[in-house]
This record gives structure tokens, C-alpha cells and sequence, in this order.
């Protein structure tokens, strides 16, 4: 696919990622009633929110200034500066998904040993410096790119072909620390998704396998509210399964190959971070049911697009207050 088909479809992609991230901030924000302090939960869901929305804002800048500036006349330093903020803020992304995703696991899974419970408790009791260190953790991993990668060495004519500002580990140290950011932004917090993967998933086995001896079988077991966590929680992972074989492989593309795949990259990244804040939306089930509210009430003021209202869940009638005689 072109540099330009990718822009197009990255700017619709980054139409739906700021307003889902801009939702979720906002009502997140506004949700908090009296002195009550947020949660985990909330906390990191705002930065996650924040974060996808900086991404999205300056990938898209970088794609627009390198489809129009496509000979790199402008200083190549600014283009290799933004990329590294870009690739900082996607680890800052994943990292917080990851935290996301720890975050439900611990809430959901009880685990007898009691020191790993003390330290999930510590994490979580300094959720708020925790997502204001992701971002400086990934700003400081990422700035060795500027002296450990070098601009291809390829002809003059290969060159101009590859993305503006894009720097590559021509060396042995920049395939060295290439291996090592790859592990620790892409792999490091996937196995950590993983691991809470699993172990929500077991803890969802054991819990409806006793619910259903409870019941002796009489009637399918139900979760309510918390079945929706446990949905949105491996859909995550699932979610990030999928960008991770996906961003491995257009990374192979770039490094080994030389092909000019970061478009690829970007755009990825993109669906990944729509994707997620869907699924945080559809995670919160009232704050699923407002956005759908909010959405038709904007679409009745145009009858021309009515057919595009969503279904809403009406809630049941609630039977008239008895009279006493």
C-alpha cells in the first residue's frame, strides 16, 4: 500500500482514536463526585486516554509533514526528534495497558501468597507516580536512538526513498539496543498481559464451575458487571497479542530488509489505540450506555441519518408503588 493510502486511512483511524480517548478522559474526569479520591483504575485509564491522544496527534503530523515534505527538505533532526517522542509514547501506551491489565487481574484473582499480595498492593497504592514514571521510563529508553542509530547507508537513491528522519542500527550496538527496546517495550509488558491473561481466565474457570454446583446445574451461572470486566480484560490482551506479532514483524521489515514500512508501524499503532478505548468504554457499562445515549441524541437532530442510531438497553418498567387500603 502507497505512503499516501496509509495517511488517508491512518487520518480516519485518528478521527475515531480522539474521540473515544477524548470521551473516556472527560467522563472519567467528570464522574469523580465530592472528595471521594480515584481509583487505580481511573487513574490509569486518563493516561492511558491521554497518551493515545498525544500519539495520535503527533504520528499524524509526522505522516502529514513527511507526505508533503516528501524530499526531507526541512532539517532531518526534527523529523528523527518526533519519532522518538512517537516511539516513547507507544511505549508509554503498552505500558499502561499492561498496568490496565494488572490492575483488573488483582482485582479479580485472589492468590494465597501473601507477599506477591503485599507488592500488588504497593504497586497499586502508587498507581498516580506510576503512570508519571511510564512516560519519563520510555522518553529515557528511547533517546539512545539518537546516538546508536545512524541514517541508512545505502545509495544516495535508496535513501531518498526511505521515510524522513527515520534513523537505523546500521551498527552492532544499534541491533544490540534494538533487541533490548524490543524487549522491553513490546515483550517485557506482553508477557506480563499474558500472565493476567491466564490467570483471569483460570479464575474465571474455577468461579463458574462453582457457581454451577452451587446451582446443581438448574440454570446457566451469571456474572453481571463482573463478567464484563473479565470480557474486556482478555479482549486487551487479545488486542495487543495481535499489534504485538504485527509491529514484530514490520520492525523485522525496517531493520533487516530496509523497506520503508513505518507507515505500516503508525497506522497499527493507531487501530491498536482505537481498539483499546472501545474496549475501555465497553468495559464501564455505563459509561457504554451514556456514549450510545449521547450518540443518538446527535443523530436525531439529522432524521437523514437516524438509520445509523445504535440499539439501547432499555431499563425494565418498574412496577407502580402498591396502595395500602
Amino acid at each position: 500500500m502507497s505512503k499516501l493510502g496509509l495517511w488517508v486511512l491512518t487520518g480516519l483511524t485518528a478521527v475515531t482514536t480522539v474521540f473515544f480517548n477524548v470521551y473516556i478522559f472527560l467522563m472519567t474526569l467528570w464522574n469523580q463526585t465530592g472528595k471521594k479520591d480515584r481509583s487505580p483504575s481511573e487513574i490509569i485509564i486518563m493516561a492511558l486516554a491521554a497518551a493515545n491522544v498525544t500519539y495520535q496527534l503527533m504520528c499524524y503530523v509526522w505522516m502529514t509533514m513527511d507526505e508533503v515534505d516528501s524530499d526531507c527538505h526541512i532539517m532531518r533532526m526534527f523529523y528523527t526528534v518526533l519519532l522518538v517522542l512517537i516511539t516513547s509514547f507507544k511505549f508509554t501506551i503498552i505500558w499502561d495497558t499492561s498496568f490496565l491489565t494488572f490492575y483488573y487481574s488483582t482485582k479479580l484473582v485472589s492468590t494465597p501468597n501473601h507477599c506477591y499480595t503485599q507488592i500488588q498492593a504497593a504497586i497499586l497504592k502508587h498507581a498516580t507516580l506510576a503512570v508519571f514514571v511510564i512516560p519519563l521510563l520510555g522518553l529515557a529508553t528511547c533517546m539512545p536512538i539518537l546516538v546508536v542509530f545512524h541514517m541508512d547507508n545505502q545509495t544516495e537513491e535508496a535513501t531518498s526513498k526511505m521515510d524522513c528522519g527515520l534513523l537505523l542500527p546500521e551498527s552492532t550496538v544499534g541491533q544490540v539496543y534494538d533487541v533490548i527496546f524490543l524487549l522491553l517495550s513490546d515483550v517485557l509488558p506482553g508477557m506480563v498481559m499474558l500472565k493476567c491473561c491466564i490467570s483471569i481466565s483460570v479464575h474465571l474457570a474455577i468461579h463458574l464451575r462453582h457457581m454451577k454446583a452451587s446451582t446443581n446445574g438448574a440454570h446457566p451461572p451469571k456474572l453481571g458487571s463482573e463478567m464484563r470486566v473479565v470480557q474486556m480484560s482478555l479482549a486487551l490482551v487479545g488486542n495487543f497479542l495481535i499489534f504485538l506479532a504485527v509491529d514484530l514483524y514490520v520492525n523485522y521489515e525496517v531493520v533487516v530488509k530496509h523497506k520503508n514500512s513505518l507507515a505500516i508501524t503508525l497506522f497499527i499503532t493507531s487501530v491498536y489505540a482505537t481498539v483499546t478505548a472501545m474496549l475501555l468504554i465497553y468495559g464501564k457499562k455505563t459509561l457504554w450506555k451514556t456514549m450510545i445515549h449521547d450518540i443518538n441524541t446527535c443523530l436525531e437532530a439529522y432524521p437523514c441519518l437516524s438509520c445509523l442510531k445504535l440499539p439501547e438497553q432499555k431499563a425494565p418498567p418498574s412496577s407502580p408503588p402498591k396502595v395500602k387500603n
